[in-house]
């Protein structure tokens, strides 16, 4: 067993400094802080993916959609799925990845020398 007090984890830099908790082949989890006005711009991955909010207020933009979510909220979006995610005051977010990689993550058949 492995656990995390998230709240305890330094996220210094915000967007710039995710914390890979954990990352094995089934699934990834990264600690996100995001500080206020920062943003992780329109963006997709091959995983499908799974944001939960632990502090703080986002917005998710996501095929002409719009979604406020605070403290609790759980969302989670399709592989491939375009998404941006915003936070005018600051926030702290657990993403999580499943499986990690996912098929085409890596292009041209490249590996990860180590997760």
């Amino acid at each position: 067993m492995q656990s995390w007090t998230l709240s305890a984890i330094d996220t210094p830099g915000g967007t710039l400094s995710p914390v890979v908790l954990h990352s094995e082949h089934e699934a990834r989890a990264v600690l996100i802080g995001i500080q206020a006005g920062q943003e992780l711009g329109d963006h997709e991955v091959k995983e499908r993916a799974w944001i939960v909010v632990l502090e703080g207020e986002i917005e998710i933009g996501s095929g002409g959609q719009t979604v406020t979510a605070g403290p609790s909220t759980l969302v989670t979006f399709a592989p491939c799925e375009r998404r941006a995610v915003r936070s005018p005051g600051g926030a702290r977010i657990l993403l999580l990845l499943a499986p990690w990689p996912g098929e085409g993550h890596y292009r041209g058949g490249d590996t990860p020398a180590a997760a």
